[in-house]
């Protein structure tokens, strides 16, 4: 991957929307090269989707929570469990196995506190959990999609 490539990059995580040659145009290439290497990104699956973003508040899930996990089983077949059943729940945005204090980390949007404690109560009874701490989001400072496109020597490996 080359400068081009990550300034391709960069613009389409900006406008996922522009054309071939409005990116070219913006990367110093004209669109048969912007298309051949948009196609080549998509090949290697660095670009993996193209969608829209949607302002969560606009659509009525205002609440955002980030829940934490912890399990008393770290066995195969739990993980395989958890593992099932958290794409599962239409409520996850977002699911990370952590290092340190907590297994799981959740990020998770609800329309208000009931839909979260129906989540909640769907959680515990889908596998066996020894804490689950859930922290509400009271204000968003930041939120982007859009990878920092500096010099990431591993990227270029």
């Amino acid at each position: 991957m080359d400068a081009i490539d990550r300034k391709i990059l960069a613009v389409v995580q900006e406008d996922a929307s522009l054309s071939v040659a409005e990116i070219g145009q913006r990367v110093g290439l004209s669109s048969t090269p912007c298309w051949k290497r948009l196609q080549r990104l998509e090949a290697e699956g660095v670009i993996t989707k193209r969608v829209a973003l949607i302002d969560p508040e606009k659509i009525g899930l205002g609440i955002t929570v980030f829940v934490s996990v912890e399990t008393g089983d770290h066995s195969q077949e739990w993980l395989g469990r958890f593992a099932d059943v958290v794409p599962a729940l239409r409520e996850v945005m977002e699911g990370y196995r952590t290092a340190g204090n907590v297994d799981y980390v959740l990020r998770v949007v609800v329309p208000d506190m009931q839909a979260y404690d129906a989540f909640y109560k769907k959680l515990i009874a889908t596998v066996p959990l020894k804490n689950v701490t859930s922290r509400f989001a009271m204000e968003r400072i930041k939120s982007t999609t859009a990878l920092p496109m500096g010099d990431a020597k591993s990227a270029s490996r």
